[in-house]
């Protein structure tokens, strides 16, 4: 009896299929990157985490109900590079760095420049965070360095090689580093955020007591979300500590999103940075800088000089 022929067995593609097969799964690739980089996952990672925990009752800003009151106003007499900001209750106004060349400027709660400081002996200076009275913190993520510095009305420059510092190597990348601070005053600690791989957020106690010569017990941990979504966004840009309620606010530029959280890493509130959102007519571009003002109104400055405010309503309600 003739033997049949032998039937082809083999399952490997042909070549047109693996062709095929490449080009779809590098396409899936570049739009999951797509929509991890434009912020859509963090945006709803968050919103489900928030549905998902506990509803305590803490109290929080309610970022969701907040409306843009200042959109994209161009800082006259800035032209390039704003980053870090912080406010000032001392001075009832905003201090914002700027990275290139390096040096601080003092902005009114309208946007408008008040005052040009230079800095010398900085490399590319990203954040500020104001500490009490006239003194400061600023980062320097070419350096990896946090300076205290002091900012009296009298001020048009600071020379950091005469100023305190103390030096953090994160273990990073160039570029990744430092991105932004924030003074914690309830904890009298100073919060740190990498900007990507990996992002992060670092909490360092007893710097100040070591910069006033009161001992070097300096004391480091990490902070992170709670919940399953973690994190959630493609990097950090800034951070600013809510002082009357403890609460964190982490800004995203890449995800363009300002996230609240509580001291222990509840999600509580979010604001989306994009067109159409809380009365924003376009997206906000690479934002870089944010602040909170005691009356609970949310400053950010982005670059290349661009300034805006978000204002809560009278008649939020806190959950």
């Amino acid at each position: 009896m003739p033997r049949s022929a032998d039937r082809n067995t083999s399952t490997a593609p042909e070549p047109r299929g693996r062709w095929l097969f490449w080009l779809l799964a590098g396409l899936a690739l570049l739009l999951a990157s797509g929509v991890w980089a434009g912020g859509l996952f963090g945006l709803a990672a968050q919103l489900l985490a928030m549905r998902a925990l506990p509803p305590d009752r803490i109290e929080h800003l309610g970022l969701g109900a907040y409306q843009v009151g200042i959109e994209a106003r161009p800082i006259d007499g800035l032209t390039d590079n704003t980053s870090g900001l912080t406010y000032s209750p001392a001075t009832g106004t905003l201090f914002t760095a700027i990275n290139h060349p390096p040096a601080l400027a003092e902005l009114s709660t309208e946007g408008r420049l008040l005052r040009h400081i230079d800095l010398v002996g900085a490399r590319d200076v990203e954040g500020i965070t104001h500490v009490d009275g006239d003194r400061f913190i600023i980062v320097d993520e070419g350096k990896s360095r946090l300076n205290w510095i002091s900012i009296t009305p009298a001020t048009t420059a600071i020379d950091l090689e005469n100023s305190p510092f103390i030096t953090l190597d994160l273990g990073t990348l160039s570029n990744m580093g430092f991105e932004g601070i924030s003074w914690d005053q309830r904890k009298q600690e100073l919060v740190v955020v990498q900007e990507m791989l990996p992002v992060r957020v670092l909490v360092v106690g007893g710097l100040d007591r070591a910069v006033r010569g009161q001992g070097l017990a300096i004391e480091s941990r990490e902070w992170r979300p709670e919940g399953w979504a973690g994190h959630g966004v493609s990097d950090l840009s800034s951070v600013t500590v809510h002082d009357p309620t403890g609460n964190m606010v982490l800004l995203s530029d890449m995800s363009s999103i300002l996230i609240e959280y509580s001291a222990a890493g509840q999600p509580l509130s979010l604001l989306a940075l994009w067109a159409g959102r809380h009365g924003l007519r376009d997206g906000v571009p690479q934002a870089e800088g944010v602040a909170l003002a005691p009356d609970g109104a949310v400053y950010i400055v982005s670059e290349p000089n661009l300034f805006y405010r978000f204002d809560r309503p009278a008649s939020a309600v806190q959950d």
